[in-house]
């Protein structure tokens, strides 16, 4: 089977590997907690979509989507 690119599994890829450098900075400013906590959410997006290109069904699919959205609103914040 022939992998296509995928903007949205891209695009989580290299946002978690900014959220990983900022995280850094955060603690080098010795923020550990937000840093701990914007890292977990940050990169917990990724791992929801990739996830979700293996879901079971459209609706596992969706639900997998929509907390990788929920972990979003969190990182945003």
């Amino acid at each position: 089977m022939v992998k296509k690119d995928n903007p949205v599994v891209d695009k989580s890829i290299n946002f978690a590997l900014m959220v990983i450098e900022f995280c850094e900075l955060l603690e080098k400013e010795r923020k550990f907690v937000v840093a701990n906590q914007l890292l977990k959410s940050g990169t917990s997006i990724g791992a929801n979509v990739h996830e979700s290109q293996n879901a079971e069904s459209r609706a596992d699919f969706i639900h997998k989507m929509k907390i990788a959205l929920k972990e979003l609103e969190e990182t945003k914040y």
